[in-house]
């Protein structure tokens, strides 16, 4: 889930999702009006405070776009109430949480289901590449696709979210997880948006540097591959060096080589270089290090996590504590990356029926509804 999903163009123009570690996001600046499309009886039909919860389907257009998600609220109008902007992680992962020909994992309905039980309204959307939104201008230019679009389109859905009848802007969450994180930072650090990031949720948070964290992941696959006899020595040390050589070129002109050895153009290609380029460019520490002194944030990591490795979520709570973020730090326990109970430590149960978070369940409400 969070080894990213890039987009690769087949001989026929038409892009697919193949794997990678971090999603592609459209940042788009500007944006344009909102409007409501369609209102349904939510299948999570939560109570709070006495108060039943619809999710409705919205749509807001920006840089020429409509973006479709979902604005889970209360059914009834009342006094305003928290609300939280809940941005996706890697990959062509749509509102939910699931991408093409994967469901089940349902991480962003269920979280916005948590926040709603405590009193919270949230805004989920289908971020560039995935579920309604789909790849929209960028069909026939995939290799145009840089974080611009899906920064922009984060600053479009918060601008959304705090013109909602109910919301109360003075509380108003931004909640990343995985890559998502990084948007979040983007939005509280660099937005050109009005709306203000009263807090940051950052949850199982891509926390390193995009290649450093690619090039991380990769070798520790190519070794326990090697280990266990699927390749042999030379072929090991051949897949490295072109990996070398692949986050090399993308940092210093921002091109790769096409048709890599052992798979790696299945992660690094000319159709995702401009992505991978730019989005290693920003250092979640660095970008944590520039939040307004103060800001609350709610950061996480788990034990069984084998995404994002605690290690690495403690380089992002140093630059948090350079910019003086008041930080409420949870170490999850037996809790995997798409934050489900399962301590087992693979992948293999991302899209089971699994309880989500206990610890996070109490912690997140709390932490939105906060003044």
């Amino acid at each position: 889930m969070f080894l990213r999903e890039f987009v690769r163009a087949r001989n026929d123009r038409a892009p697919r999702l193949g794997a990678g570690l971090c999603a592609l996001a459209l940042l788009v600046s500007g944006c344009g009006s909102g409007s409501v499309t369609r209102v349904t009886a939510s299948p999570m039909a939560a109570t709070s405070a006495a108060t039943a919860w619809v999710e409705e389907e919205v749509s807001f257009r920006v840089d020429g776009m409509t973006v479709y998600g979902t604005w889970r609220h209360p059914a009834r109008p009342g006094a305003k109430v928290p609300a939280a902007l809940i941005i996706a992680g890697s990959g062509p992962t749509d509102r939910d949480g699931n991408s093409a020909g994967v469901s089940g994992i349902d991480t962003y309905k269920t979280l916005a289901g948590v926040l709603s039980a405590g009193g919270v309204a949230s805004l989920r959307y289908d971020k560039l590449g995935s579920g309604k939104t789909g790849l929209g201008p960028y069909a026939s230019k995939v290799p145009d696709i840089g974080i611009a679009p899906f920064e922009h389109e984060a600053t479009a859905a918060l601008d959304f979210l705090s013109r909602r009848p109910g919301t109360d802007k003075r509380r108003l969450t931004v909640i990343g997880h995985s890559e998502g994180a990084l948007f979040a930072l983007l939005l509280a650090t660099k937005s050109r948006s009005k709306t203000h990031v009263h807090r940051l949720g950052l949850l199982e948070p891509l926390s390193r540097r995009y290649l450093d964290l690619l090039s991380h992941q990769i070798t520790t696959q190519i070794n326990a591959q090697q280990q266990a006899g699927k390749i042999t020595d030379a072929q090991a040390a051949t897949i490295k060096d072109a990996l070398a050589r692949a986050v090399a070129s993308l940092r210093a002109n921002g091109t790769v080589a096409a048709n890599l050895p052992g798979g790696l153009s299945n992660v690094f290609s000319p159709a995702n270089a401009k992505f991978l380029s730019e989005a290693d460019r920003q250092d979640p520490a660095e970008l944590a290090a520039r939040l307004k002194a103060h800001t609350p944030v709610l950061l996480s990591c788990s034990d069984a996590d084998i995404q994002v490795s605690c290690d690495d979520v403690e380089h992002l709570a140093a630059g948090l504590a350079k910019a003086t973020a008041a930080t409420d730090f949870i170490r999850l326990t037996g809790i995997n990356h798409v934050l489900k109970e399962d301590p087992s430590r693979t992948a293999a149960h991302y899209t089971d029926p699994l309880p989500f978070s206990s610890q996070l369940k109490q912690a997140l409400p709390a932490f939105a509804r906060a003044s």
